[in-house]
């Protein structure tokens, strides 16, 4: 598909009055912390430059995503919530956590994504779609290139089924940095959700204060000795609890309701959408 026909121009779309985001950690903004402890995201962020377009008090958001929630459940207990607040603008991020286990098959979980997608088409305008990272030059992630690569070609062909733009991570080099990830190296850091929003924005259409794959500042050397202490830093902090939490059955998400639950003004937590604003204009 060529570039231009993944994105809506706002003179076939105009600005879009309500959103509701739906997924897993990565959108409810997991490694992006606000100023009161809630994560912002870049879901949060979208929406910022979303309402930047309407006049004031006149756009609604909703994000319905919890951590640690596999494709089913999100399709269970977010879709048909979406479908119910009927929002003009879904984006639809889905599948990571399912093919991060053993044994998982690419091909199964898109095809139960494919049938939301087709779900969620039937009652909602326009549904944005995300691809997987390339994973290349993240440690934790690396080895299962290949699986996200296959997932990734499938988002790809549904969004072509069924008319969806697509949020291509993929293609998005500068989140191959390693300050786009936090300490976990599971979920992005602060800058690394900007710079999804800005492409998330890029993808609707709209005119953004910042090129998302514009080059990172440079780096002081890291030593082989900083590497280490960074990777013992990590296994005790991230890899341990997380590996505890597989073998007891739990979930990061258990107990954790969504932060957004209603198409609601973004006034209503302003001092967190200030900040994302603050880092995206």
């Amino acid at each position: 598909m060529a570039e231009d026909s993944k994105k809506i121009s706002s003179r076939e779309s105009g600005p879009f009055g309500s959103y509701a985001a739906i997924g897993d950690s990565f959108t409810e903004g997991v490694g992006d912390p606000g100023p009161d402890g809630t994560f912002i995201g870049w879901a949060d962020r979208l929406a910022v430059l979303l309402s930047d377009r309407r006049p004031e008090h006149d756009f609604r958001y909703a994000n319905l995503a919890v951590r640690g929630r596999l494709l089913d459940q999100i399709v269970a207990e977010q879709v048909p919530r979406a479908k119910e607040l009927g929002p003009d603008l879904v984006t639809f991020c889905a599948g990571g956590n399912d093919i991060l286990r053993p044994g998982s098959d690419p091909d199964a979980v898109a095809e139960r994504y494919a049938a939301a997608v087709a779900d969620l088409k039937e009652s909602v305008g326009t549904v944005l779609l995300c691809t997987g990272f390339d994973t290349r030059d993240i440690p934790v992630l690396r080895h299962l290139r290949g699986k996200i690569a296959t997932y990734t070609a499938h988002v790809r062909a549904i969004a072509d089924q069924y008319g969806c733009p697509v949020l291509d991570l993929w293609s998005l080099k500068s989140v191959q940095d390693r300050r786009a990830w936090s300490d976990d190296r599971l979920h992005l850091s602060p800058d690394g959700h900007t710079r999804v929003a800005l492409r998330a924005g890029q993808v609707l259409g709209l005119d953004v204060p910042a090129e998302p794959d514009q080059p990172w500042p440079p780096e002081a050397a890291r030593t082989a000795a900083d590497a280490r202490r960074e990777t013992i830093h990590w296994a005790r902090e991230h890899l341990v609890p997380w590996i505890g939490r597989r073998l007891r059955g739990e979930s990061s998400g258990d107990h954790v309701t969504a932060k957004r639950p209603e198409l609601a003004l973004l006034e209503a937590d302003a001092a967190a959408l200030a900040e994302a604003a603050a880092s995206i204009r």
